[in-house]
């Protein structure tokens, strides 16, 4: 079962195998390469280029967040391959969470895990506040007027001036979208696949749309300066804004991990999942490019602060185009809302399979008969999210996620250096090529844009992780399964 003792103590890839292949945890297996692959795309194409591709080239990078972007495009490729040979290795919903147990021992998985669930929390609660912001934009335009006071988050937060009150009470229109979101998750992964698929095709025509009808009003002098000059201090502007801008638009890739955490509920782990966390990457990139060329060129980058940086766009094409805004809007609020379904997914199931090791109370790792759902740990991270979505401004929000995404991909990358070492004869399904280095890339860029990221970024971690380590050592090391199973031994 575990091997080792104390902080490192450790799963073998034997008893993870094992659980892998068990029904004992009743979760149906329905999901192919296709649909994996769209649900990467549901989970990539998102709030990265909808929502904070604005605010990224407005504070930081201007034009050259299209550098940005192939940056951390870049830096996802690194961690994809690495992630598709632990998921084909090892098929088990935990995602790096499993991976970092099985390799580096169980401290190093819980911070993992608990960097996971800050990725995946503040993912589905930064995409939720920009579904607010299209949603009441959306309402203005057929004469709805939504008080500020009930759509917006309480607090801001400015570089340089800090935190301020807003006067608003709570975003309400994001916690209702997360809640929907969480009770459609509840009750089965069939309906969310087929809602999720629903969405994408949505989303990937309105961005046709709107790339199609914008490329003619796109003005190349909006794309001068490509870099404009650093302000004298980094990360605002220059190749310093561009490394800083990667570390947010970062965000803008990640999702395709989360299908790592859907194995239990693949056909064929081994070869289905490595499919769809490559192919979503892949795709999305290209879209991505196309999609921000337009969008610099029709407006300048300078207008682009705000939480719905597309309709600024749009608005620019003129009133010849206000049935495009409308339109578009819509398509953006459905493709939001498969970003929302699943992070949530992906969060509630690292929740159940840390459960199922004593980590987190065992009633969390619960599956629902009716649904073959783990019921209780979606309800958890539905009202979480819910909270944080209500009361949080979304940049906070998206530095929090790529922080968070970030961590979990430098740790897997380094472990597949460590397998490797460890036990080079293991059947690998997928193999990350040009081993070592690859990993040892994937390590390093995670790491220099981890330390890109603001100062606040870095408290606001410290703080997750010191209330996650109090949780590991109050609760966790007390029922912690591999510890119990070497107690047992001795």
């Amino acid at each position: 079962m575990a091997k080792e003792k104390g902080l490192f103590v450790k799963k073998s890839i034997k008893s993870l195998l094992d659980e892998a292949q068990s029904s004992q945890h009743g979760m149906k297996r329905s999901l192919g390469a296709v649909t994996l692959t769209a649900m990467g795309i549901g989970a990539i194409i998102g709030a990265g280029i909808f929502v904070l591709t604005g605010p990224a080239a407005a504070e930081y990078a201007g034009p050259g967040i299209l550098i940005s972007f192939i940056i951390a495009a870049l830096i996802c490729v690194f961690a994809a391959l690495c992630y598709a040979e632990f998921a084909s290795l090892i098929p088990i919903s935990g995602s790096a969470y499993t991976y970092a147990y099985a390799t580096m021992g169980e401290f190093t998985a819980w911070i993992i895990g608990w960097g996971l669930t800050m990725e995946y929390l503040f993912s589905a609660s930064t995409v939720s506040v920009g579904w607010s912001a299209y949603f009441v934009s959306i309402l203005r335009d057929v004469g709805v007027h939504i008080p500020q006071a009930i759509a917006s988050a309480p607090f801001s937060y400015e570089l340089g001036k800090g935190w301020a009150e807003t006067g608003a009470l709570l975003n309400v229109p994001a916690m209702v979208i997360v809640g929907l979101i969480g009770a459609l998750v509840s009750v089965g992964i069939r309906a969310a696949a087929s809602f999720n698929n629903l969405m994408v095709i949505i989303k990937l025509g309105a961005i046709a749309l709107f790339v199609v009808c914008g490329i003619a009003f796109v003005n190349w002098d909006n794309l001068t300066p490509f870099i404009p000059e650093n302000t004298g201090t980094f990360g605002e502007f220059g190749w310093s804004g561009i490394l800083r801008g990667a570390g947010l638009v970062f965000f803008a890739f990640i999702g395709f991990d989360a299908l790592s955490t859907m194995a239990q509920e693949c056909r064929n782990p081994q070869k289905h999942l490595p499919i769809g966390m490559i192919g979503s990457l892949g795709i999305s990139t290209i879209v991505y490019m196309i999609i921000g060329v337009v969008l610099l060129g029709v407006v300048s980058y300078t207008t682009l602060n705000v939480a719905d940086p597309i309709t600024v766009a749009v608005n620019a094409l003129g009133p010849k185009f206000i049935w495009l805004r409308f339109v578009i809007k819509l398509a953006i609020l459905a493709g939001l809302t498969s970003v929302v379904l699943v992070m949530i997914l992906g969060q509630s199931r690292i929740f159940a399979t840390m459960s199922r090791d004593g980590m987190l109370p065992k009633p969390i790792a619960g599956i629902n008969k009716r649904f073959q759902t783990p019921l209780l740990s979606t309800i958890m991270v539905t009202v979480v999210c819910m909270i944080f979505a209500g009361i949080f401004p979304v940049g906070i929000l998206g530095q929090l996620t790529s922080m968070g995404a970030l961590l979990a991909f430098a740790i897997v990358c380094f472990g597949i250096l460590v397998l490797r070492y460890k036990q080079p004869t293991l059947h690998r399904p997928f193999k990350t090529p040009f081993v070592p280095w690859i990993p040892l890339a994937g390590t390093l860029v995670c790491v220099i844009q981890m330390i890109a990221l603001p100062g606040v970024t870095w408290i606001q971690f410290v703080i997750w992780m010191a209330i996650g380590c109090a949780i590991y050592f109050g609760y966790s090391v007390k029922h912690s399964k591999a510890r119990l199973a070497l107690a047992k031994k001795k």
